[in-house]
């Protein structure tokens, strides 16, 4: 077992391979994708040597097993959780080195949703529009992970980070704190539905995923009944669909829709969506 790959002997309840996605393929319907928190998988990338955008393994929830059959240094960070090799705890957030052969168990998150895998080299699965993300919604990709499926190393193209103190592993939130632009459809909605999108009624959904984090709470009620033609749809929108409940549009999004966007997050706050976890408080700050 010398060859540049790695075996997977647990593939988790999501565990899915993702870079920085493949932005520019609106036009074609090709949603971006890439890592929903795309903080972590950067810090990731940067301890075990890699260029940012390097692919990785984005797990959801509860981990996965693989089993490289070469050495390799790895970084689990993301939502907290335990690591082991062959067993034996290691360090979470830190570089890892991994014999050739040896088990890599990344647990449970304790915190969080999302935890990201980084091995020296990169996930070197073939890209499709330039990217190596899996997309759920269009299907491009790698198909999301699967007992006894091998996939392939990069060569490493740097050493791994030094850690020293503290690293910048932002926690999972408490409450997701949401800006808002308003726009461009707020105006099909009620004056007292824009106060209640930015009250405090609102809680992250079990039914979320990578193509939008859906909400629990008060319906949004609507000024205008009709429906729209298709528009264009871009990250951050929050969509309302007939039940009213607002939806923000995540990486693995459509490119169109026909429910109005109430308003749009600003990019910068989607990384904590990635790891908020159901029942966590949602409030929409409005922005100018």
């Amino acid at each position: 077992m010398t060859d540049r790959a790695l075996a997977v002997v647990r593939a988790g309840a999501l565990t899915t391979v993702q870079d920085g996605g493949r932005p520019g393929h609106a036009h074609l319907g090709v949603p971006r994708s890439g890592a929903l928190d795309a903080r972590a998988a950067h810090l990731a990338n940067r301890l075990v040597g890699n260029n940012e955008g390097a692919a990785v393994l984005e797990t959801t929830l509860d981990g996965c097993a693989l089993r490289p059959r070469c050495a390799v240094v790895t970084v689990v960070g993301g939502a907290p959780c335990a690591v082991a090799v062959d067993g034996r705890p290691v360090a979470w957030g830190a570089p890892v080195r991994v014999p050739a052969g040896a088990l890599l168990e990344v647990g449970r998150a304790v915190r969080g949703v999302r935890s990201y895998v980084a091995f020296a080299g990169g996930i070197s699965v073939d890209p499709v529009l330039g990217s190596r993300s899996t997309d759920l919604l269009s299907g491009l990709g790698p198909e999301p992970l699967t007992v006894g499926a091998v996939l392939p190393l990069g060569a490493p193209c740097g050493p791994p980070g030094h850690v020293d103190g503290a690293l910048p592993w932002r926690a999972p939130p408490a409450e997701l704190v949401l800006r808002i632009r308003l726009g461009p459809r707020d105006d099909w909605f009620t004056r007292q539905a824009i106060g209640t999108l930015t009250g405090p009624g609102y809680r992250v959904s079990s039914a979320s995923n990578r193509i939008g984090l859906r909400t629990e709470g008060p319906p949004l009620e609507r000024a205008v009944a009709g429906e729209l033609p298709s528009e264009g749809m871009v990250l951050g929108a929050v969509q309302v669909p007939p039940d009213g409940r607002p939806v923000v549009f995540l990486a693995d999004h459509p490119t169109t829709g026909g429910y109005p966007v109430v308003g749009v997050v600003d990019g910068r706050d989607l990384a904590a969506a990635a790891q908020a976890v159901p029942g966590t408080p949602v409030r929409f700050t409005p922005v100018r």
